[in-house]
């Protein structure tokens, strides 16, 4: 039968995008395709479960603005639903006076975004809160909570599913064919619809380039590795602990997290894939790892960050180096303490010269509208990112 829209992607952008269209038009007639056999199966299933507060990036942005926007709905969405959260703050810290300029910049982001309550402590307040921790200043954000977003994520399939959206699970997009509206080929069947939103993650770039779209960026994916403390040293640990992001690299860095199922993880490292859902060092796809390779972009930004890419890269593969990591945050963490857990892989978005996107990038014309990046936190953003493209959506309709 032919749709309304057809929607790639069942993660939390494609469901959350789905969810916004029928909150604001419930007649429409919608198609999920997922090339994997549930919801959530890649980065809305494999993050941190942390619920960010925008407080990190540029006021005014559609990544804050949809952030602080998202928050709100995740937070009411999560309540209406009896989906797992828990707001309990967390700490950024300082543990050299080399970084205290940097979190000053961080907390006067924080305040731009209209955060209330966020507030600089110093050591003994840090210890207040973490006892363990080796910060010499930081920043208390009382917003920063965590949930669980795979819960999220299969609530909102019920929920589409009640409202008779039609999921189809194990097909994979091909190309997208514009003639009065979209023909979505995949490898099963061809789906028609006057829309065709793409939020395919991963895979968003080639999606996009299937239907015909002026790409400027290429997904390059990046492997987060973690680490869970066993049970006996979780007391080092209460809530959440950050450090100060390095401004001059693209990643958050290793913080501690305290888990919505219960437990702390530690992690993620930031080292290349070399495949697009290559959760493990050995997962390798030529095709896919040569073009990366030969990417203009990636071979520029590996030019400017390959010190620090060799470090994360020692780091993959070296639990002693990981571990002292760590020790900056809390020196009494040991090597003993960590047993690995599932990684996760981060989509991120490469100019041709070298520039990681930080914002989000809307491709659309008369039938196709293409997300091609949605940076982190897309799973916190992922109600206002999917109000955001339902208002584009909506206007064919």
């Amino acid at each position: 039968m032919p749709y309304h829209i057809t929607i790639s992607g069942a993660g939390i952008v494609g469901l959350s995008t789905a969810y916004q269209l029928l909150q604001q038009k419930p007649d429409l007639e919608i198609a999920i395709i997922e090339k994997e056999a549930d919801v959530a199966q890649h980065q809305t299933g494999r993050n941190s479960g942390v619920i960010h507060s925008g407080i990190y990036y540029k006021p005014g942005s559609l990544r804050a603005e949809n952030c602080i926007r998202g928050y709100r709905y995740l937070l009411d969405f999560c309540y209406k639903h009896e989906v797992d959260y828990e707001i309990c703050g967390k700490v950024i810290v300082a543990t050299e006076k080399s970084e205290v300029p940097v979190l000053d910049e961080i907390l006067k982001k924080g305040k731009a975004n209209g955060l209330e309550g966020i507030q600089k402590i110093d050591r003994a307040e840090i210890l207040e809160k973490e006892p363990h921790c080796a910060g010499i200043v930081g920043i208390w954000v009382p917003q920063a909570g965590i949930a669980d977003y795979k819960g999220m994520a299969q609530k909102l399939k019920s929920l589409l599913q009640e409202a008779g959206v039609a999921f189809y699970f194990g097909e994979k997009v091909l190309s997208v064919e514009k003639q009065s509206g979209a023909k979505v080929l995949t490898d099963k069947q061809k789906l028609e619809s006057d829309l065709f939103i793409n939020c395919s993650g991963l895979y968003s770039d080639k999606v996009a380039k299937s239907s015909g779209a002026d790409v400027p960026v290429q997904i390059l994916p990046f492997r987060g590795e973690y680490f869970k403390i066993k049970k006996e040293r979780q007391h080092l640990v209460n809530n959440l602990i950050y450090p100060v992001p390095d401004p001059d690299f693209p990643f958050l860095g290793v913080h501690f997290t305290r888990m919505i199922e219960g437990g702390i993880e530690a992690g993620p490292s930031a080292v290349l894939a070399f495949q697009r859902e290559g959760y493990h060092r050995s997962d390798v796809d030529a095709k896919e790892l040569m073009e990366i390779l030969k990417y203009p972009g990636f071979q520029k930004l590996a030019f400017k960050y390959w010190k620090k890419g060799l470090g994360e890269l020692y780091r993959s593969y070296s639990k002693a180096a990981f571990t002292r990591k760590l020790q900056k945050l809390i020196p009494d963490i040991r090597q003993e303490d960590l047993e690995p857990v599932p990684a996760g892989v981060r989509a991120m978005a490469c100019s041709p010269n070298g520039e990681l996107l930080d914002d989000y990038l809307f491709l659309e014309d008369e039938f196709v509208l293409n997300v091609c990046n949605a940076p982190s936190p897309a799973a916190t953003s992922g109600l206002a990112i999917g109000e955001s493209v339902a208002v584009k959506a909506l206007k064919s309709f």
